[in-house]
């Protein structure tokens, strides 16, 4: 099933009116349910959606990296799955579980279905230092995700991430017309590749919010690099995380926010 549809527009340009047939990225909403109750609702773009639930339950803590389950999946009269539901044994779930979202957790949103500001807090120590990066590395890892993201060259309407390892070899790339979305995707390849632990940079095409930084230090990637701005609670968590964040990446340009040691320069 396509990512995006064709619809019929008008395009206005120096006085002239043609009609147009565009691509535009699809956007739907998936429920996911755990042993058929209700946890969630994302708004993302249709493909991927076993990886999009893993990476989301395990980045929420409600799924482990050696969690044992089974997905049940609904597809609507489009053929477009609207409904993952995930059985598993509920005395293995992690404290996630008991934080069920209620609210709708929108494609750009940031924390979603959060109740308290007690809940933003990891409990977690922060990450060690680690391996480092030269600038020269960092840039070529984020070109190589410009060059695969087809779908953002056929809509202009999506985001892309990417994880890469340490010597630069892409682990996985996913685009989703949500920034959370795309993370999670590739946070669930990872984890059914088993190769979660061999990522040390996410290349990231849209901002940085707390919960991107949030997601990646529960996935244990150190390096954030980012096209667009960041958030300051962002980079107020990253400092605490251990995490590096770069951000405005453009060209040869970049500014790193937090934790710049393992930037080579």
């Amino acid at each position: 099933m396509s990512s995006s549809l064709k619809y019929e527009g008008l395009k206005f340009s120096k006085g002239s009116v043609a009609k147009v047939a565009d691509p535009l990225a699809v956007e739907q909403a998936l429920q996911i349910n755990i042993n058929n109750k209700s946890f969630t609702v994302v708004m993302q773009t249709p493909g991927a959606e076993k990886e999009l639930v893993y990476g989301l339950l395990y980045g929420e803590d409600v799924l482990k990296k050696d969690s044992v389950f089974e997905l049940e999946l609904q597809t609507n009269k489009s053929g477009f799955i609207e409904l993952v539901n995930v059985h598993c044994d509920e005395q293995k779930l992690g404290k996630g579980y008991l934080s069920t979202r209620s609210l709708l957790s929108v494609s750009s949103c940031g924390i979603c279905g959060k109740q308290e500001l007690g809940d933003l807090n990891s409990g977690e120590s922060s990450l060690a230092a680690g391996e480092t990066f030269s600038i020269a590395a960092l840039q070529k890892m984020q070109q190589h995700m410009f060059d695969q993201q087809t779908l953002f060259k056929e809509t202009g309407g999506c985001h892309g991430v990417a994880a890469f390892d340490a010597g630069g070899k892409m682990l996985a790339l996913f685009e989703d017309i949500g920034r959370h979305n795309a993370l999670d995707k590739v946070v669930g390849k990872l984890l059914y590749d088993k190769t979660l632990d061999q990522a040390s940079v996410i290349s990231f095409s849209g901002r940085v919010s707390y919960e991107i930084v949030s997601k990646s230090f529960r996935a244990k990637i150190p390096v954030i690099i980012a096209v667009s701005a960041t958030s300051s609670l962002a980079v107020d968590f990253a400092k605490e995380f251990g995490l590096t964040l770069v951000a405005f990446a453009r060209g040869d340009q970049f500014t790193c926010y937090a934790n710049p040691s393992r930037i080579l320069h």
